[in-house]
């Protein structure tokens, strides 16, 4: 039985009966719809499944809390508006089977620590607050009332602020997220980490840098009108499933596209767009033109190499680069320059693990197009050198031109549903000063100038014992960071911890002291409140703020929205001496608009521009060359080749997700496009690498890391030949997150290195 937190925050290092199969060279298609039918139909009510497949990411209906990828402006699909994963993430948060005092009455946190993360998450959804008291072995229910005093009473009784942090998921909506900030910094801290801190914060350091924008500056029309898209280190297959019909209509109109990534993903190989009879029955569309297998983290030295031709090709003909664009809109060209030539060609390529051949088809598409895009996520910004990653293809960009025009541009895509909006309202633990003076000016109190902790740093910070106190809205935070026994240690330092959930995760099991889990609405349920059914907003990776209103009556009468917990903390906690009347909020969400409207930027008549049934833009200078950087302009930047070198007996390997799985969510056992069933805990491996180790196909095998002189383990794995480049590999997260070290990080943004974590394999004998 789990006795530590080390042991609860761990998945079992248990087998499940393995079966692979060759990957898959289509997606989507009849099996796709089934897939998403069988979910459907095996946790939801069919009578609910239905109405949500209307209503889904439809105009006047509830957003996806899926991924980001945003909803065509115009006509909407009358068969649906979502995805095979899309309609997963539905069937988690919209179970049948509803879990409370009974259920933890029967299950201990040991017991439920020795479950899958598939399990645990497919236990139910929360139905009622529960509390673990100091020394319990098993939650028991507590009054919301109780619940809130709880966390009030454990935030007034620290030292100082400072010794509190709060976590904010991407799935939280602007309205919630806008009210969680201003009660923090009301509370007087800025420790709000969030989920961007471990995924596209280094997209946002590197863009603000270059471009003066922290998100892309394409939207959905433009992906249909490029000539060119390279997609870059992302598995859309999988993770962004309705990217695919964008880039199936982008093929249609004469475009070409680019795959870049150390695995060849089928999403990018064959796509059968299912809502399409005419394609599932002729077969799809192939859609990468050009498939290159990098090695992990070979990027840069990549790009590079494609930058550095074209100056070639530049200097024999003068009309490879855009000058006219280049004189009038950048700074820092001739510099660039000077340090690309710096670099030599045959070292870049032979750093990025690319093929001449394949090289050279890429130059000849990259070459020849004017209306560039470029998409990337997580395969680019998980290094330590993401930042750079991302500067240099913004260099390619603006080399040719493709910035603040149509068809051409930037795509960082994003994973959860509002991570790119809970910024934009405030959640950020290094504020602008801008932005922090209209606090001020609004509510009449200064907010704290000091940066908060991030990810990483409330890590450490837990583990030092300087916080006290961690509140997680929404998420499954333990799952989410890196190095899972030192992160959880940290956790287990505190005195309290607080999640606001629908469904039961891993980070319920991994406590403070003291413990409570808050449960609140879905995205798809009724959000009633004084003044009738509340609707609420999120912004998509496109900058695009649209309505989500909830369609399903909620599936337990004591379930709270997400603004009306933090509206009740707040007040439980503040008291009198806020400035602040907090309890009207939650019974009129346009009042919670109307104050963002005055706080932030570019939400001007923002309830009665939410209303618009496709939403509203937010400014973006980029789209329009308008450079909000320190020089005016688009800035070119300088950037460095990785330094890393591998002995003979080891290799890099990244994390992955299954295409059962969304971040953290496991929705079941395959991961049907790779050709892998029934199985999490598996690494996949050259078959070069794996002769060289005398391994075999479905050996266990025992995975190391070690980093700074410490070692850092991960057992019972098993092992799966694959088309991954030489010296690679790749495990599936959260399993392998013990493994990332809590020092290995992006420069500048803080991003865990979780895509270059240099291992040894060894077989478990």
């Amino acid at each position: 039985m789990s006795t530590s937190p080390v042991d609860k925050a761990n998945t079992p290092e248990e087998f499940t009966n393995l079966k692979t199969t060759e990957p898959a060279k289509n997606t989507g298609g009849f099996k796709a719809l089934k897939s998403a039918m069988m979910h459907a139909s095996k946790y939801m009510k069919p009578s609910e499944a239905i109405k949500i497949s209307t209503k889904i990411n439809q105009k006047g209906g509830f957003d996806c809390p899926g991924c980001a990828w945003p909803d065509p402006d115009d006509d909407r699909s009358s068969l649906g508006e979502y995805c095979e994963n899309g309609m997963k993430a539905m069937s988690e948060e919209r179970q049948k089977k509803t879990i409370g005092y009974e259920f933890f009455a029967n299950h201990s946190v040991e017991a439920l620590a020795n479950l899958s993360d598939f399990e645990i998450g497919k236990s139910g959804r929360l139905s009622e607050p529960m509390f673990l008291a100091e020394g319990a072995t098993h939650y028991q229910p507590i009054s919301w009332k109780a619940a809130f005093e709880k966390v009030g009473n454990h935030l007034n009784a620290l030292s100082n602020p400072d010794e509190a942090v709060f976590y904010t998921s991407g799935r939280t909506t602007n309205e919630a997220a806008f009210l969680y900030q201003l009660f923090v910094r009301e509370f007087g801290t800025a420790n709000l980490p969030d989920c961007s801190n471990m995924c596209h914060e280094v997209s946002g350091s590197a863009l603000s840098e270059t471009l003066g924008i922290g998100k892309g500056s394409v939207t959905l029309d433009d992906l249909y009108k490029a000539e060119l898209v390279m997609v870059i280190g992302q598995n859309p297959g999988t993770n962004h499933p309705r990217m695919l019909t964008a880039l199936e209509k982008c093929k249609k109109n004469g475009g070409k596209i680019i795959a870049i990534n150390p695995l060849p993903e089928a999403g990018l190989i064959k796509f059968t767009n299912p809502q399409s009879p005419i394609k599932l029955l002729t077969g799809g569309t192939k859609l990468a033109d050009v498939f290159v297998p990098i090695t992990i983290n070979g990027d840069v030295a990549f790009v590079k190499a494609l930058l550095l031709k074209l100056l070639e090709k530049e200097t024999l003909e003068c009309n490879v680069f855009d000058k006219d664009f280049i004189n009038e809109h950048t700074h820092g060209y001739d510099a660039f320059i000077s340090d690309l030539k710096q670099f030599d060609f045959d070292d870049c390529l032979a750093l990025s693990g690319v093929s001449r051949s394949t090289f050279n088809d890429v130059f000849d598409l990259v070459l020849n197009k004017k209306k560039i895009i470029i998409c990337w996520a997580m395969g680019l910004t998980q290094h330590e050198n993401a930042v750079d990653n991302i500067r240099e293809l913004v260099n390619l960009l603006l080399v040719k031109g493709s910035i603040g025009k149509e068809g051409a541009g930037t795509c960082p895509v994003r994973g959860h549903s509002n991570v790119q909006g809970d910024r934009t309202v405030g959640i950020w633990e290094a504020a602008p000063q801008a932005f922090l003076d209209k606090i001020e000016n609004k509510y009449g109190f200064k907010p704290t100038t000091k940066h908060g902790y991030s990810v990483i740093d409330a890590i450490k910070a837990m583990n030092e014992k300087k916080v006290k106190v961690f509140f997680g809205l929404g998420g499954n935070f333990i799952s989410a960071v890196p190095d899972t026994n030192y992160s959880a240690q940290g956790l287990a330092n505190c005195n309290l911890t607080v999640h606001v959930s629908t469904k039961l995760n891993r980070s319920h099991l991994v406590t403070g002291k003291e413990a409570l889990i808050l449960p609140c609405l879905g995205r798809a349920e009724k959000d009633y409140q004084k003044t009738g059914i509340q609707t609420q907003s999120v912004e998509n990776s496109m900058g695009i703020v649209s309505s989500t209103k909830g369609i399903l009556e909620p599936c337990s009468e004591t379930l709270l929205s997400e603004v009306a917990v933090v509206c009740n903390i707040a007040h439980a906690t503040l008291k009198e001496r806020s400035k602040i009347n907090w309890l009207q909020y939650k019974d009129d969400y346009n009042l919670v608009r109307d104050d963002i409207q005055e706080v932030v930027d570019g939400f001007q008549d923002y309830n009665k521009r939410l209303k618009q049934p496709s939403g509203f833009y937010l400014p973006n200078g980029a789209r329009k060359r308008k450079f909000k950087t320190a020089t005016g302009k688009a800035n070119f930047s300088l950037n460095k080749l990785p330094k890393w070198k591998l002995k003979d007996s080891e290799l890099i390997m990244m994390t992955i997700r299954s295409h059962d799985q969304f971040n953290t969510t496991i929705y079941g056992l395959d991961d049907r496009y790779r050709g892998v069933f029934n199985e999490r805990r598996i690494i996949f491996m050259n078959r070069e690498d794996m002769k060289n180790r005398n391994l075999e196909e479905h050996q266990v095998v025992n995975l190391t890391s070690e980093f700074n002189g410490k070692i850092r383990k991960a057992n019972n794995f098993k092992v799966v030949g694959y088309d991954i480049p030489k010296n690679c590999c790749a495990t599936y997260f959260p399993e392998a997150n013990v493994l990332v070290p809590i020092d290995s990080y992006a420069h500048t943004a803080k991003t865990p290195a979780s895509k270059s974590i240099i291992i040894t394999v060894a077989a478990n004998k």
